[in-house]
């Protein structure tokens, strides 16, 4: 039981830590990409609590098996606290629909929603400038000359993003009352561009 509270205990300084850490770099430091500075955060708070693991006497009681499992433990939480929360508040589409209701009074009319996400949400989001700052920190595109273009690690990623998608996303998805496959290969119909994988642009 004393093993299990100071390990409770562990928990509970961590996750002051990483609310602590992540608030401060949020609010007085420049982040260039939210899920990579997330990630920082975590791994940050993981490591000060990992030291106080292996140096404070509160902690003792642990073995040194026990000390590495809290820290790979540590590591696995703050890595779901990055993509599930921060990540997922910026990039989603969902979450920006309900805002947007909100912010409308609580309706919009359903024939104004693809309006509403092309002309308002690419722009009040500035949905070009935050991916494109987000691909080319991550290495996966270069902007040179007024060209956006891949690099080789980018062309790679998108290999696999385009295998993955046409072999594993599900192949009876439900959009709007009908179960489809057309998100498994969203260019299929665009002229002049791959409608499979592994076939190259015309």
């Amino acid at each position: 039981m004393t093993v299990f509270r100071r390990f409770l205990a562990a928990l509970a300084a961590f996750g002051v830590l990483l609310v602590t850490i992540y608030v401060l770099h949020s609010w007085y430091f420049n982040v260039n990409v939210v899920f990579y500075s997330a990630i920082f955060d975590a791994l940050l708070a993981s490591a000060v609590v990992s030291v106080l693991l292996f140096t404070s006497r509160f902690f003792s009681v642990f073995t040194g098996f026990e000390k590495v499992q809290t820290m790979i433990i540590l590591v696995l939480l703050g890595y779901v606290f990055a993509i599930s929360v921060p990540t997922v508040l910026d990039r989603s589409l969902s979450f920006y629909i309900i805002e947007k209701l909100q912010q409308r009074g609580g309706a919009i009319a359903e024939q104004e929603m693809e309006a509403v996400f092309t002309q308002e949400y690419v722009k009040e989001h500035r949905l070009v400038d935050v991916r494109l700052t987000e691909q080319i920190e991550s290495g996966t595109i270069t902007v040179e000359d007024g060209m956006v273009r891949l690099t080789p690690f980018g062309r790679q990623l998108a290999g696999f993003s385009r295998f993955f998608r046409l072999h594993f996303l599900p192949k009876q998805r439900l959009l709007r009352g009908e179960y489809t496959d057309e998100l498994t290969d969203p260019f299929r119909d665009e002229t002049g561009r791959q409608s499979g994988y592994g076939e190259q642009e015309q």
